[in-house]
């Protein structure tokens, strides 16, 4: 069960950084203002979300291992 945390938040992680790189914004002046408003806007569907909860995926996969 805990492979599967880290191999999840993993792929998050990468997919979040892709999704950063490619994705245009609706506002903001570089990549990463626009990121912070898709952030605002979509939520999880950003990049930036995908980002961020990949790491905390993997966080709570360590958290987990200690505590097992």
């Amino acid at each position: 069960m805990l492979i599967v945390l880290f191999i999840f938040g993993a792929v998050l992680i990468v997919w979040g950084i892709y999704r950063m790189k490619t994705d245009e914004g609706l506002f903001g002046k570089n990549r990463k203002s626009k990121n912070i408003f898709n952030l605002l806007l979509m939520g999880e569907a950003s990049g930036l979300g995908q980002f961020l909860s990949g790491i905390v995926c993997i966080i709570i996969g360590i958290i987990a291992f200690v505590l097992k």
